[in-house]
């Protein structure tokens, strides 16, 4: 066997550049299990998750035995993963279960005591409105659902306890799961035409000589750009200095910017603290995780204080030259420590112009409305997943002969009416499958807004499942939760041979509460971290920005043109940033959807 090859979780993968050369998840396993016999041989503490309790041998003693049955736990939740060692949402439901009595002292010390397995795991940052765990948890009080609720912060929430037989697991006896993804319109605009990608996708379209039907898919749309830059863009830069206006019209859309020195800047000015900093850089991080090239661009914005925007009103965002030319945050802002060099100074000034024309931008994408003729391009991009599929390009460490890269798609489809949030125009996907890879979900996002934004035939999508390697990057996190799983297989033996004290396990009788916890603690942290940071049109933007042909698949030319050398290939690709995959992620690629 060819030594550049291992064994891994779902299959071969090829040992890359910055892939992790650790066991495969059999060796992991045993490893674990004598380094735990070791310690328990030798006395030693065992390694337990941090929301694991330990009660004194005098209370464990005064509590009364009471018997645990077999459960299905159905909940909501707002919040992140589970992790071994940090407060999580899997955390704090087992303490609330504890607290309520539904676990024992004896069995708070050791979730796996209790036999906890979850239905589908969701990556930091996602969401569930419904979700199932099964365990074994003590339920003769009437009221313990109330008791455990009492015990939870208002964004988790207990829907309902099912008993189930002795040999239920909420993972395995799993038929399919309902995701959500929820996304503003404005994403499925082209490039700016001035962007890398923009102009990329025209070239490659005249030399091919397919520009007219380019023209033609982006026919809705194709007047978006121009209206914004004669309307918007033009009227705020003409209010420029001259040569300020053509430093920031050109540092807008370039690939490869030039970013600020932040140690000069340290050196000359007063700058917020390390805590107040990685605040601002934390949506930085976010994007970079998605693969982005073009890091210096992102982290400038995120390091630049956001100005708020009324897109109700987009004058608001255009000012004077003057007031373009204050210092920002982070900048030369405080005189005392300007060591001689101009308050006013390029960079200052460059920065400023630069966050307000980026706020003219974005309220004029939020102010737009889909056209009904795009709207059903998306939903027929959707459906091009709906069946069996070879998603080796949509997750990671999978190679395309992999079997477990192939997934089932039962339905994706979008609502017809968009919704009108703060002025933002949304749109709900929803897509029914049997199970989903790591990131699969949101790839597909990703992957069906370019085909739409870019022009792109849908038939490119056909060649995404080949065995061609293809740059997908992950849209963000905020709009992804779990609406429900499905248990349909055991529900219909239940209802035969059951028994009355076994109940079906769904979401139907809490639709109303459900509804409500949506709406309260997810639809509406939604739509206020994207009003606050823009992460949408940051993600977007980016890519249209990269300088490199990772996505220029997107254009006529197709696949070959990610074979040429692009203007600013030496930076990586899409997903350089990307390229080492962590012992985390390649564990979790045949988990669920993160």
């Amino acid at each position: 066997m060819d030594q550049s090859q291992r064994r891994g979780r779902g299959g071969w993968k090829s040992r890359g550049r910055g892939q992790s050369d650790n066991p495969d998840k059999r060796a992991r396993n045993e490893t674990t299990q004598e380094d735990q016999k070791r310690r328990k041989l030798n006395g030693e503490e065992a390694d337990l998750p941090v929301y694991a309790t330990k009660f004194s041998k005098d209370e464990i003693d005064a509590e009364e035995r009471k018997p645990k049955k077999k459960v299905a736990v159905m909940l909501g939740y707002s919040g992140k993963v589970s992790n071994h060692h940090e407060k999580t949402i899997e955390g704090d439901l087992f303490s609330a279960f504890v607290a309520a009595g539904a676990i024992s002292k004896a069995n708070a010390d050791d979730p796996k005591k209790s036999s906890l397995v979850r239905c589908a795991r969701t990556d930091r940052g996602v969401h569930a409105a419904g979700n199932v765990i099964s365990l074994k948890l003590i339920i003769e009080d009437p009221d313990i659902v109330k008791k455990i609720n009492d015990n939870l912060l208002p964004q988790i929430r207990v829907w309902g306890i099912e008993r189930t037989n002795g040999a239920f697991s909420a993972y395995q006896l799993c038929d399919s799961r309902v995701y959500e993804y929820l996304i503003p319109t404005y994403c499925f605009l082209p490039p700016h035409p001035e962007s890398f990608l923009g102009k990329e996708l025209v070239r490659l379209a005249k030399e091919t000589d397919d520009l007219a039907r380019y023209e033609e898919r982006q026919n809705e749309v194709s007047s978006f750009w121009k209206e914004t830059e004669e309307k918007h863009i033009q009227p705020y830069l003409d209010s420029l200095d001259h040569d300020l206006s053509a430093s920031v019209r050109k540092k807008l859309y370039e690939s490869e910017p030039e970013t600020i020195d932040i140690q000069q800047i340290k050196e000359h000015a007063q700058v917020p603290d390390a805590g107040e900093r990685n605040d601002r850089l934390a949506l930085a991080d976010a994007q970079a995780t998605a693969g982005f090239s073009n890091k210096g661009q992102v982290a400038q914005e995120a390091r630049t204080e956001k100005e708020p925007h009324n897109p109700d009103d987009l004058e608001m965002a255009k000012r004077s030259d003057s007031e373009a030319s204050q210092p920002v945050e982070g900048s030369f802002s405080n005189p005392d420590d300007l060591n001689g060099l101009e308050q006013t100074s390029p960079i200052s000034a460059l920065e400023a112009a630069l966050r307000k024309l980026k706020n003219i931008i974005i309220s004029a994408k939020k102010a737009h409305r889909i056209h009904p003729t795009r709207l059903a391009r998306v939903q027929s991009v959707l459906s091009q997943y709906v069946g069996t599929r070879n998603y080796h390009n949509y997750t990671i460490s999978k190679l395309p002969r992999d079997p477990s890269a192939k997934r089932v798609i039962k339905s994706f489809n979008v609502t017809p009416e968009p919704i009108l949030i703060n002025n933002t125009e949304w749109l709900s996907l929803k897509v029914h499958g049997q199970s989903f890879m790591m990131h699969q979900i949101r790839k597909m996002v990703t992957m069906a807004a370019l085909i739409v934004r870019c022009g792109c035939p849908e038939s490119r999508m056909q060649e995404t499942y080949g065995h061609e390697k293809v740059t997908v990057p992950k849209a963000p996190s905020l709009g992804l939760l779990l609406e429900r799983p499905v248990f349909d297989t055991y529900n219909s033996k239940m209802r035969t041979t059951g028994g009355e004290d076994r109940g079906e396990i769904g979401f139907e009788k809490y639709a109303e509460k459900m509804g409500e916890f949506k709406q309260r603690e997810i639809y509406e942290r939604i739509f206020r971290e994207e009003e606050r940071d823009d992460i949408f049109h940051s993600f977007f933007a980016s890519l249209d920005g990269t300088g490199t042909p990772d996505l220029l698949y997107l254009s006529s030319v197709g696949l070959p043109a990610t074979k040429k050398e692009g203007p600013a290939g030496k930076h990586g690709g899409v997903e350089g940033m990307a390229a080492g995959v962590s012992e985390d992620e390649e564990g979790a690629a045949d988990g669920q959807e993160g």
